[in-house]
């Protein structure tokens, strides 16, 4: 049976610790960049929303001044 180099696994095991610290920093970043464009998204959405809370408030609003002159017109 061969003697193993005690510094071989230490070896291994420093390689593959830096390997998994490479993938852990990678997966990070997607999510740093993920978590940055569902932000942005969020607030394109929000605006959006807002916008068309906006409109239906306009809308809202003519519609009761056409009800209300027809009411005039079906009262005169």
């Amino acid at each position: 049976m061969p003697e193993e180099d005690p510094l071989a696994g230490l070896e291994e095991r420093i390689r593959r610790t830096a390997e998994l610290v490479t993938t852990l920093k990678a997966e990070r970043d997607s999510a740093h960049q993920a978590a940055v464009a569902a932000i942005a998204e969020a607030r394109e959405l929000r605006q959006e929303l807002e916008g068309l809370r906006s409109d239906r408030t306009q809308v809202r609003t003519r519609i009761e001044k056409l009800l209300g002159q027809m009411d005039l017109l079906s009262g005169s």
